[in-house]
Protein backbone atom coordinates (compact mmCIF):
# COMPACT_ATOMS: atom_id res chain seq x y z
CA UNK A 1 0.00 0.00 0.00
CA UNK A 2 2.96 2.56 0.85
CA UNK A 3 4.86 1.38 -2.64
CA UNK A 4 1.66 2.64 -4.16
CA UNK A 5 0.68 5.75 -2.44
CA UNK A 6 4.76 6.61 -2.97
CA UNK A 7 4.22 5.90 -6.62
CA UNK A 8 0.96 8.15 -6.80
CA UNK A 9 2.39 10.89 -5.05
CA UNK A 10 5.33 11.13 -7.46
CA UNK A 11 3.23 11.19 -10.28
CA UNK A 12 1.54 14.62 -9.09
CA UNK A 13 4.40 15.48 -8.37
CA UNK A 14 5.86 14.95 -11.73
CA UNK A 15 2.60 16.48 -13.15
CA UNK A 16 2.86 19.39 -11.23
CA UNK A 17 6.61 19.75 -11.98
CA UNK A 18 5.88 19.81 -15.35
CA UNK A 19 2.99 22.49 -15.38
CA UNK A 20 4.94 24.29 -13.03
CA UNK A 21 7.63 24.58 -16.51
CA UNK A 22 5.34 25.77 -18.55
CA UNK A 23 5.13 29.55 -19.25
CA UNK A 24 2.87 31.84 -20.50
CA UNK A 25 2.59 32.73 -23.90
CA UNK A 26 2.81 36.06 -24.97
CA UNK A 27 -0.23 35.20 -27.97
CA UNK A 28 0.42 39.22 -29.40
CA UNK A 29 3.97 39.12 -29.29
CA UNK A 30 4.09 35.46 -30.90
CA UNK A 31 1.46 36.91 -33.98
CA UNK A 32 3.54 40.03 -34.26
CA UNK A 33 7.08 37.53 -35.00
CA UNK A 34 4.81 35.64 -37.27
CA UNK A 35 3.94 38.43 -39.08
CA UNK A 36 7.82 39.48 -39.33
CA UNK A 37 8.89 36.19 -40.03
CA UNK A 38 5.64 35.42 -43.26
CA UNK A 39 6.91 38.85 -44.42
CA UNK A 40 10.73 37.55 -44.86
CA UNK A 41 9.46 34.71 -46.17
CA UNK A 42 7.17 35.83 -48.60
CA UNK A 43 10.31 37.72 -50.08
CA UNK A 44 12.01 34.59 -51.10
CA UNK A 45 11.02 33.44 -54.71
CA UNK A 46 9.86 29.49 -55.29
CA UNK A 47 8.10 30.41 -58.47
CA UNK A 48 7.45 26.39 -59.88
CA UNK A 49 9.14 26.28 -62.86
CA UNK A 50 12.01 26.08 -61.51
CA UNK A 51 11.83 25.84 -57.68
CA UNK A 52 14.42 27.05 -55.92
CA UNK A 53 13.29 25.83 -52.63
CA UNK A 54 16.79 25.43 -51.70
CA UNK A 55 16.67 29.03 -50.86
CA UNK A 56 13.44 28.51 -49.12
CA UNK A 57 15.02 25.58 -46.96
CA UNK A 58 17.87 27.46 -45.97
CA UNK A 59 15.30 30.34 -44.65
CA UNK A 60 13.54 27.73 -42.33
CA UNK A 61 16.56 25.69 -41.30
CA UNK A 62 17.75 28.87 -39.90
CA UNK A 63 15.05 29.98 -38.09
CA UNK A 64 14.72 26.48 -36.51
CA UNK A 65 18.45 26.02 -35.48
CA UNK A 66 18.10 29.88 -34.16
CA UNK A 67 15.48 28.46 -31.91
CA UNK A 68 17.93 24.70 -30.79
CA UNK A 69 15.90 22.50 -33.20
CA UNK A 70 18.21 20.69 -35.57
CA UNK A 71 16.94 20.41 -39.34
CA UNK A 72 18.38 18.73 -42.40
CA UNK A 73 17.96 19.98 -46.13
CA UNK A 74 17.26 17.07 -47.80
CA UNK A 75 17.43 15.61 -51.64
CA UNK A 76 19.49 18.46 -52.80
CA UNK A 77 20.87 16.25 -55.91
CA UNK A 78 17.61 13.98 -56.67
CA UNK A 79 15.60 16.71 -57.18
CA UNK A 80 18.20 18.90 -58.92
CA UNK A 81 19.63 22.55 -58.99
CA UNK A 82 18.63 24.54 -56.17
CA UNK A 83 15.88 22.28 -55.43
CA UNK A 84 15.50 20.68 -51.65
CA UNK A 85 13.06 19.07 -49.29
CA UNK A 86 13.21 20.27 -45.28
CA UNK A 87 13.08 18.04 -42.36
CA UNK A 88 13.18 18.69 -38.83
CA UNK A 89 12.29 16.86 -35.20
CA UNK A 90 11.33 18.39 -31.97
CA UNK A 91 11.68 15.63 -29.39
CA UNK A 92 8.86 14.66 -26.67
CA UNK A 93 8.98 11.17 -24.72
CA UNK A 94 7.98 9.30 -27.05
CA UNK A 95 5.28 7.73 -25.14
CA UNK A 96 3.23 7.85 -28.00
CA UNK A 97 3.67 8.15 -31.86
CA UNK A 98 4.65 11.56 -33.62
CA UNK A 99 2.91 13.79 -35.71
CA UNK A 100 4.11 15.76 -38.73
CA UNK A 101 3.42 19.18 -39.69
CA UNK A 102 3.93 19.42 -43.42
CA UNK A 103 4.08 22.49 -45.97
CA UNK A 104 5.38 22.70 -49.28
CA UNK A 105 8.32 25.11 -50.15
CA UNK A 106 7.34 26.09 -54.01
CA UNK A 107 4.60 28.16 -55.30
CA UNK A 108 2.83 28.72 -58.54
CA UNK A 109 3.80 31.98 -60.67
CA UNK A 110 2.40 35.45 -60.93
CA UNK A 111 1.35 37.91 -64.04
CA UNK A 112 2.64 40.91 -61.64
CA UNK A 113 0.28 43.53 -64.01
CA UNK A 114 -2.83 42.35 -62.75
CA UNK A 115 -1.16 42.51 -58.65
CA UNK A 116 -1.85 45.84 -56.94
CA UNK A 117 1.43 45.21 -54.69
CA UNK A 118 5.07 43.65 -55.76
CA UNK A 119 3.76 40.10 -55.30
CA UNK A 120 7.16 39.20 -53.87
CA UNK A 121 7.82 41.94 -51.12
CA UNK A 122 6.26 40.73 -48.32
CA UNK A 123 4.37 43.95 -47.87
CA UNK A 124 2.47 44.43 -44.76
CA UNK A 125 -0.44 46.61 -44.97
CA UNK A 126 -4.03 47.30 -44.36
CA UNK A 127 -4.21 44.65 -41.39
CA UNK A 128 -2.83 41.57 -44.51
CA UNK A 129 0.46 40.44 -45.02
CA UNK A 130 0.57 40.63 -49.35
CA UNK A 131 2.55 38.21 -51.83
CA UNK A 132 2.32 34.84 -53.45
CA UNK A 133 2.40 32.19 -50.73
CA UNK A 134 0.51 33.77 -48.33
CA UNK A 135 -2.36 31.56 -48.25
CA UNK A 136 -0.76 28.46 -50.34
CA UNK A 137 1.27 27.87 -48.36
CA UNK A 138 3.86 29.66 -47.41
CA UNK A 139 1.29 31.33 -44.87
CA UNK A 140 0.51 28.16 -43.13
CA UNK A 141 3.89 26.72 -43.32
CA UNK A 142 5.20 29.80 -40.98
CA UNK A 143 2.01 29.31 -38.54
CA UNK A 144 2.95 25.55 -38.26
CA UNK A 145 6.91 26.53 -37.35
CA UNK A 146 5.62 29.19 -35.10
CA UNK A 147 3.35 26.81 -33.20
CA UNK A 148 6.10 24.50 -32.91
CA UNK A 149 7.79 27.29 -31.46
CA UNK A 150 5.65 28.02 -29.43
CA UNK A 151 5.33 24.88 -27.74
CA UNK A 152 8.94 24.65 -27.02
CA UNK A 153 9.33 27.95 -25.78
CA UNK A 154 6.16 27.42 -23.40
CA UNK A 155 7.80 23.84 -22.18
CA UNK A 156 4.64 21.85 -22.59
CA UNK A 157 5.34 18.37 -21.87
CA UNK A 158 4.90 16.54 -24.92
CA UNK A 159 4.32 12.55 -25.75
CA UNK A 160 4.92 12.96 -29.07
CA UNK A 161 7.99 14.08 -31.53
CA UNK A 162 6.92 16.90 -33.88
CA UNK A 163 8.18 16.45 -37.37
CA UNK A 164 8.25 19.44 -39.72
CA UNK A 165 8.85 19.04 -43.10
CA UNK A 166 9.11 21.42 -45.88
CA UNK A 167 8.87 19.37 -49.77
CA UNK A 168 9.37 20.95 -52.95
CA UNK A 169 7.56 20.95 -56.13
CA UNK A 170 4.53 20.51 -54.73
CA UNK A 171 2.90 22.87 -57.15
CA UNK A 172 4.29 21.42 -60.46
CA UNK A 173 5.39 17.42 -60.50
CA UNK A 174 5.06 16.40 -56.29
CA UNK A 175 8.82 15.67 -57.36
CA UNK A 176 9.75 16.53 -53.87
CA UNK A 177 7.48 14.32 -51.85
CA UNK A 178 8.13 11.09 -53.84
CA UNK A 179 11.83 11.51 -53.43
CA UNK A 180 11.03 12.06 -49.71
CA UNK A 181 8.95 9.32 -48.99
CA UNK A 182 11.03 7.21 -51.61
CA UNK A 183 14.26 7.84 -49.67
CA UNK A 184 13.57 8.94 -46.57
CA UNK A 185 10.60 6.23 -44.95
CA UNK A 186 12.21 5.82 -41.73
CA UNK A 187 12.15 9.66 -40.80
CA UNK A 188 8.38 8.94 -40.85
CA UNK A 189 7.82 5.26 -39.69
CA UNK A 190 6.68 6.59 -36.41
CA UNK A 191 4.46 8.80 -37.34
CA UNK A 192 0.62 8.32 -36.50
CA UNK A 193 -0.84 11.40 -37.81
CA UNK A 194 0.09 14.48 -40.40
CA UNK A 195 -1.38 17.76 -40.89
CA UNK A 196 -0.83 20.13 -44.21
CA UNK A 197 -3.17 21.77 -46.31
CA UNK A 198 -6.75 20.68 -47.88
CA UNK A 199 -8.64 21.57 -45.45
CA UNK A 200 -11.08 24.92 -45.68
CA UNK A 201 -12.77 26.66 -42.95
CA UNK A 202 -15.90 28.61 -44.46
CA UNK A 203 -16.37 32.47 -43.96
CA UNK A 204 -18.66 34.34 -45.14
CA UNK A 205 -19.23 38.11 -45.01
CA UNK A 206 -17.69 37.34 -41.90
CA UNK A 207 -19.40 34.62 -40.14
CA UNK A 208 -17.99 31.34 -39.88
CA UNK A 209 -19.81 28.55 -41.58
CA UNK A 210 -17.67 25.87 -40.10
CA UNK A 211 -14.28 24.50 -39.42
CA UNK A 212 -13.17 21.63 -41.91
CA UNK A 213 -10.84 18.72 -41.47
CA UNK A 214 -9.58 17.19 -45.01
CA UNK A 215 -9.95 13.38 -44.82
CA UNK A 216 -10.22 12.86 -48.28
CA UNK A 217 -9.44 14.71 -51.66
CA UNK A 218 -9.97 13.71 -55.11
CA UNK A 219 -7.53 11.94 -57.55
CA UNK A 220 -6.39 13.86 -60.88
CA UNK A 221 -6.44 11.54 -63.54
CA UNK A 222 -5.50 13.70 -66.72
CA UNK A 223 -5.71 12.32 -70.33
CA UNK A 224 -4.48 13.28 -73.64
CA UNK A 225 -6.57 12.03 -76.74
CA UNK A 226 -5.11 12.28 -80.34
CA UNK A 227 -6.38 11.61 -83.62
CA UNK A 228 -4.14 11.42 -86.22
CA UNK A 229 -4.25 12.70 -89.99
CA UNK A 230 -3.53 13.37 -93.30
CA UNK A 231 -1.90 16.86 -93.60
CA UNK A 232 -2.70 19.20 -96.53
CA UNK A 233 -4.06 22.34 -97.95
CA UNK A 234 -6.74 23.81 -95.71
CA UNK A 235 -8.66 24.91 -99.66
CA UNK A 236 -9.38 21.46 -100.13
CA UNK A 237 -11.33 19.11 -97.27
CA UNK A 238 -10.65 16.12 -96.60
CA UNK A 239 -12.30 12.90 -94.77
CA UNK A 240 -8.54 12.07 -93.27
CA UNK A 241 -8.88 16.01 -91.49
CA UNK A 242 -8.35 14.71 -87.75
CA UNK A 243 -9.84 17.82 -86.14
CA UNK A 244 -13.75 16.93 -86.37
CA UNK A 245 -12.88 13.45 -85.77
CA UNK A 246 -11.66 14.56 -82.15
CA UNK A 247 -14.33 17.43 -82.10
CA UNK A 248 -16.84 14.36 -82.16
CA UNK A 249 -15.03 12.30 -79.64
CA UNK A 250 -15.15 15.46 -77.09
CA UNK A 251 -18.57 15.77 -77.67
CA UNK A 252 -19.99 12.61 -76.48
CA UNK A 253 -17.37 13.07 -73.59
CA UNK A 254 -19.39 16.90 -72.93
CA UNK A 255 -22.78 14.94 -73.11
CA UNK A 256 -21.66 11.93 -70.62
CA UNK A 257 -22.50 12.76 -67.05
CA UNK A 258 -20.79 10.84 -64.02
CA UNK A 259 -23.05 8.64 -61.76
CA UNK A 260 -23.35 10.35 -58.57
CA UNK A 261 -22.09 9.04 -55.20
CA UNK A 262 -21.69 10.10 -52.03
CA UNK A 263 -18.37 9.10 -49.87
CA UNK A 264 -18.85 8.73 -46.23
CA UNK A 265 -16.79 11.37 -45.30
CA UNK A 266 -18.87 13.37 -48.03
CA UNK A 267 -22.34 11.86 -46.83
CA UNK A 268 -21.51 13.52 -42.94
CA UNK A 269 -20.25 16.76 -44.51
CA UNK A 270 -23.94 17.07 -45.78
CA UNK A 271 -25.15 15.99 -42.83
CA UNK A 272 -23.00 18.45 -40.82
CA UNK A 273 -24.18 21.32 -43.19
CA UNK A 274 -28.02 20.40 -43.29
CA UNK A 275 -28.15 22.24 -39.98
CA UNK A 276 -27.80 25.69 -41.22
CA UNK A 277 -30.82 25.02 -43.43
CA UNK A 278 -34.69 24.75 -43.09
CA UNK A 279 -37.72 22.65 -44.46
CA UNK A 280 -37.25 20.65 -47.72
CA UNK A 281 -33.60 21.45 -48.11
CA UNK A 282 -32.21 20.88 -44.54
CA UNK A 283 -34.05 16.80 -44.94
CA UNK A 284 -32.30 16.21 -48.66
CA UNK A 285 -28.75 17.48 -47.28
CA UNK A 286 -29.11 15.19 -44.26
CA UNK A 287 -29.43 12.32 -46.66
CA UNK A 288 -28.00 13.38 -49.66
CA UNK A 289 -27.36 10.29 -51.22
CA UNK A 290 -31.50 9.26 -51.46
CA UNK A 291 -32.08 13.02 -52.54
CA UNK A 292 -30.29 12.76 -55.61
CA UNK A 293 -32.50 10.22 -56.66
CA UNK A 294 -35.53 13.31 -56.18
CA UNK A 295 -35.43 15.22 -59.22
CA UNK A 296 -36.27 18.82 -57.66
CA UNK A 297 -33.60 18.08 -54.52
CA UNK A 298 -30.88 17.00 -58.06
CA UNK A 299 -31.20 19.78 -59.50
CA UNK A 300 -31.00 22.32 -56.93
CA UNK A 301 -27.87 20.40 -54.67
CA UNK A 302 -26.24 19.80 -58.28
CA UNK A 303 -26.22 23.75 -58.88
CA UNK A 304 -23.57 24.09 -56.52
CA UNK A 305 -20.10 23.92 -58.49
CA UNK A 306 -18.75 22.74 -55.35
CA UNK A 307 -21.19 20.39 -54.43
CA UNK A 308 -21.65 18.58 -57.34
CA UNK A 309 -18.21 17.96 -57.68
CA UNK A 310 -17.62 15.72 -54.40
CA UNK A 311 -20.47 13.70 -55.59
CA UNK A 312 -19.25 12.15 -58.99
CA UNK A 313 -16.16 12.08 -60.67
CA UNK A 314 -15.81 14.83 -62.94
CA UNK A 315 -14.52 15.33 -66.49
CA UNK A 316 -13.30 19.17 -67.78
CA UNK A 317 -12.49 19.71 -71.82
CA UNK A 318 -9.64 22.21 -71.10
CA UNK A 319 -6.49 21.92 -73.64
CA UNK A 320 -7.06 21.85 -77.53
CA UNK A 321 -4.30 22.00 -80.16
CA UNK A 322 -4.39 21.18 -83.79
CA UNK A 323 -3.41 23.20 -86.70
CA UNK A 324 -0.98 26.06 -86.30
CA UNK A 325 -2.56 27.96 -89.47
CA UNK A 326 -6.19 28.51 -90.86
CA UNK A 327 -5.71 26.88 -93.94
CA UNK A 328 -3.52 23.71 -93.05
CA UNK A 329 -5.54 20.84 -92.05
CA UNK A 330 -2.95 19.35 -89.66
CA UNK A 331 -1.45 16.00 -89.15
CA UNK A 332 -3.20 15.15 -85.61
CA UNK A 333 -5.50 17.00 -83.47
CA UNK A 334 -4.67 16.57 -79.57
CA UNK A 335 -7.23 17.23 -76.14
CA UNK A 336 -6.09 17.13 -72.41
CA UNK A 337 -8.95 16.15 -70.32
CA UNK A 338 -8.96 17.09 -66.59
CA UNK A 339 -10.55 14.35 -64.65
CA UNK A 340 -11.04 14.37 -60.81
CA UNK A 341 -11.43 10.69 -59.38
CA UNK A 342 -13.34 9.94 -56.17
CA UNK A 343 -11.25 8.36 -53.48
CA UNK A 344 -13.17 4.95 -54.50
CA UNK A 345 -13.48 5.23 -58.00
CA UNK A 346 -11.33 2.69 -60.02
CA UNK A 347 -9.41 4.72 -62.68
CA UNK A 348 -9.32 1.41 -65.45
CA UNK A 349 -12.96 1.12 -65.29
CA UNK A 350 -13.60 4.97 -65.41
CA UNK A 351 -11.31 4.64 -68.55
CA UNK A 352 -12.70 1.99 -70.20
CA UNK A 353 -16.21 3.85 -69.89
CA UNK A 354 -15.15 6.88 -71.49
CA UNK A 355 -13.32 5.27 -74.58
CA UNK A 356 -17.10 3.17 -74.38
CA UNK A 357 -18.69 6.18 -74.79
CA UNK A 358 -16.45 7.69 -77.38
CA UNK A 359 -16.85 4.57 -79.39
CA UNK A 360 -13.87 5.30 -81.80
CA UNK A 361 -10.44 3.10 -82.05
CA UNK A 362 -9.15 6.44 -84.11
CA UNK A 363 -9.23 8.24 -80.92
CA UNK A 364 -6.35 7.42 -78.71
CA UNK A 365 -5.89 7.78 -74.90
CA UNK A 366 -2.52 8.24 -72.92
CA UNK A 367 -2.42 9.34 -69.26
CA UNK A 368 -1.06 12.67 -68.33
CA UNK A 369 -0.47 11.94 -64.77
CA UNK A 370 -0.92 8.69 -63.02
CA UNK A 371 -3.23 9.01 -60.04
CA UNK A 372 -1.98 9.28 -56.40
CA UNK A 373 -3.02 6.68 -54.01
CA UNK A 374 -6.63 6.90 -52.49
CA UNK A 375 -7.21 9.45 -49.86
CA UNK A 376 -10.08 8.72 -47.48
CA UNK A 377 -9.05 8.81 -43.89
CA UNK A 378 -10.96 7.92 -40.68
CA UNK A 379 -12.15 10.10 -37.94
CA UNK A 380 -12.34 8.31 -34.82
CA UNK A 381 -8.75 9.41 -33.77
CA UNK A 382 -7.23 11.32 -30.94
CA UNK A 383 -6.45 13.94 -33.53
CA UNK A 384 -9.63 14.99 -35.10
CA UNK A 385 -10.95 14.89 -31.56
CA UNK A 386 -8.48 17.22 -30.92
CA UNK A 387 -9.17 19.93 -33.66
CA UNK A 388 -12.62 19.53 -32.70
CA UNK A 389 -11.91 20.76 -29.39
CA UNK A 390 -9.74 23.36 -29.87
CA UNK A 391 -12.52 24.17 -32.55
CA UNK A 392 -15.30 24.35 -30.34
CA UNK A 393 -13.23 26.40 -27.37
CA UNK A 394 -13.04 29.14 -29.95
CA UNK A 395 -17.27 28.85 -31.65
CA UNK A 396 -18.92 26.42 -28.80
CA UNK A 397 -21.36 26.19 -31.83
CA UNK A 398 -19.29 25.58 -34.51
CA UNK A 399 -19.55 23.07 -36.82
CA UNK A 400 -16.40 20.83 -37.72
CA UNK A 401 -17.16 19.15 -41.10
CA UNK A 402 -15.39 17.12 -43.48
CA UNK A 403 -15.46 19.05 -47.02
CA UNK A 404 -13.84 16.80 -49.69
CA UNK A 405 -10.73 18.48 -51.87
CA UNK A 406 -11.63 19.12 -54.89
CA UNK A 407 -7.75 20.17 -56.00
CA UNK A 408 -4.99 17.81 -55.48
CA UNK A 409 -2.21 17.69 -52.74
CA UNK A 410 0.80 15.40 -51.73
CA UNK A 411 -1.28 13.76 -48.85
CA UNK A 412 -2.15 10.85 -50.32
CA UNK A 413 1.75 10.10 -51.03
CA UNK A 414 1.97 10.37 -47.35
CA UNK A 415 -1.11 8.44 -46.97
CA UNK A 416 0.74 5.20 -48.69
CA UNK A 417 2.78 4.65 -46.16
CA UNK A 418 -0.19 4.52 -43.05
CA UNK A 419 0.06 7.51 -41.70
CA UNK A 420 -3.45 9.42 -41.25
CA UNK A 421 -3.91 12.73 -43.12
CA UNK A 422 -5.83 15.59 -42.61
CA UNK A 423 -6.18 18.68 -44.34
CA UNK A 424 -6.01 21.39 -41.55
CA UNK A 425 -6.67 25.08 -42.24
CA UNK A 426 -5.21 27.59 -39.62
CA UNK A 427 -6.97 30.48 -41.21
CA UNK A 428 -10.50 32.04 -41.25
CA UNK A 429 -9.74 33.57 -44.32
CA UNK A 430 -13.17 35.56 -46.29
CA UNK A 431 -14.05 32.90 -49.24
CA UNK A 432 -13.97 35.92 -51.68
CA UNK A 433 -10.21 37.03 -50.77
CA UNK A 434 -9.49 33.33 -50.96
CA UNK A 435 -10.81 32.27 -54.14
CA UNK A 436 -9.33 35.51 -55.58
CA UNK A 437 -5.61 34.96 -54.40
CA UNK A 438 -5.12 31.29 -54.41
CA UNK A 439 -3.25 30.81 -57.75
CA UNK A 440 -5.16 33.69 -58.68
CA UNK A 441 -3.95 37.82 -57.90
CA UNK A 442 -3.21 40.02 -54.24
CA UNK A 443 -3.08 37.03 -52.50
CA UNK A 444 -2.91 37.67 -49.19
CA UNK A 445 -3.69 36.41 -45.29
CA UNK A 446 -5.00 38.65 -42.34
CA UNK A 447 -2.46 39.70 -39.32
CA UNK A 448 -5.89 38.44 -37.86
CA UNK A 449 -5.68 34.97 -39.21
CA UNK A 450 -2.09 34.66 -38.37
CA UNK A 451 -2.33 34.86 -34.84
CA UNK A 452 -5.53 33.21 -34.81
CA UNK A 453 -4.05 30.08 -36.70
CA UNK A 454 -0.92 29.83 -34.51
CA UNK A 455 -2.80 30.03 -31.31
CA UNK A 456 -5.58 27.29 -33.07
CA UNK A 457 -2.56 24.71 -34.31
CA UNK A 458 -0.88 25.17 -30.89
CA UNK A 459 -3.85 23.83 -28.69
CA UNK A 460 -4.42 21.20 -31.23
CA UNK A 461 -1.33 19.98 -31.04
CA UNK A 462 -1.46 20.03 -27.46
CA UNK A 463 -4.53 18.02 -27.15
CA UNK A 464 -3.36 15.52 -29.31
CA UNK A 465 -0.48 14.25 -26.64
Amino acid sequence: MRIVIAVAFATILAAGSAFAQQKPVDWNAVRDETVRLLSDYLKVNTTNPPGNELAAAKFLKAVLEREGIPAQILDTAELGANRANLYARFKGTGAKRAIALVNHLDVVPVTPQYWSVEPFAGLVKDGYVWGRGALDMKGEGIVQLMALLALKRSGVPLTRDIVFIGNADEELGSTGVATFVNRHADLLQDVEFLMTEGGGNLVENGMLGYYGVGIAEKRTFWQKVTVKGTPSHGSRPTRQNPVPRLIAALDRIARYETPLHATPGVQKYFRDISRTYTGQKRAWLADVQSAVADSAARAWILSDVYWNAILRNTISLTVLNASNKTNVIPAEATAEIDIRLLPNTDPAELLATLQRIVGDTAVHWSPLLAPKTPLENPIDTDLFRAIERAARERDPDALVTTPMLTGATDRPVYRGLGIITYGFDPFKTEKAIEQQGVHGNDERVSIESLGFGVHYLFDVLRYVQ
